[in-house]
């Protein structure tokens, strides 16, 4: 009889807390709609630019499809992707000591869009040892509020998660932030010591295969087949 009693209440748990999660779903899956529409504005603001050098320095969007998006400019690329699963912070995460989350802890769940810097020729000669970097990560909940994790540019601080609406404005100024964070994220060269030898099996390697690894941070190093 136990059971019985308490199954009206399991079904209520599971009903409520899938129908916040597909709220919080839907609602990221507009936020990256919103800055794949943004995307293409900013392309098509750039391409009716009239500024010396302008047309030869590209600047292209690409849907990735439906949880990617892709912006090139210059020799980088920024790549933003969306997580298909809902996450809840961590009870010892910042966010979840601030007035916002405590009034209403279901605002704690929230969707994630990372926001990925590679350089762009790592795709264009398909140097799979390339690095990328995650450069901020953007989270939504089911009020279309949001908050960004990230470097300078791009990071906000968590009180702002009460008052950061997800709108068009919002989208220009993370996508904006992100691309400028990007400009002046450059490429490093790394330390003579670090690269002033090679084997000729890794010089080998790196004519084969493209074996250079580079990344902003790493310059550039040789890199050895394993064993």
């Amino acid at each position: 009889m136990k059971g019985k009693q308490k199954t009206p209440e399991l079904f209520n748990t599971l009903v409520k807390k899938a129908t916040l999660k597909q709220l919080v779903y839907q609602n990221t899956v507009d936020t990256l709609k919103m800055l794949k529409a943004e995307m293409k504005d900013l392309v098509g603001k750039y391409e009716a630019l009239d500024m010396e050098g302008s047309k030869k320095i590209p600047f292209i969007y690409n849907d990735r499809g439906e949880f990617e998006a892709e912006l090139k400019f210059g020799g980088d690329t920024l790549v933003f992707m969306m997580h298909t699963n809902v996450f809840e912070f961590s009870r010892y995460h910042e966010v979840m000591k601030t007035p916002y989350i405590k009034e209403d802890v279901s605002r704690s769940y929230c969707g994630i869009i990372n926001i990925f810097n590679f350089l762009s020729d790592s795709f264009k000669y398909d140097r799979v040892n390339d690095a990328g970097y995650m450069i901020g990560r953007v989270f939504i909940n089911k009020d279309k509020h949001y908050f960004i994790e990230g470097k300078r540019e791009i990071g906000f601080l968590y009180n702002s998660f009460a008052n950061s609406l997800m709108n068009k404005e919002s989208a220009v100024n993370i996508l904006e932030s992100a691309i400028l964070y990007t400009i002046n994220f450059d490429l490093l060269t790394p330390p003579y010591d670090s690269v002033k030898e090679v084997t000729v099996k890794e010089f080998n390697a790196v004519l084969g295969s493209m074996q250079i690894k580079t990344g902003k941070r790493l310059g550039f190093k040789f890199q050895a087949d394993p064993e």
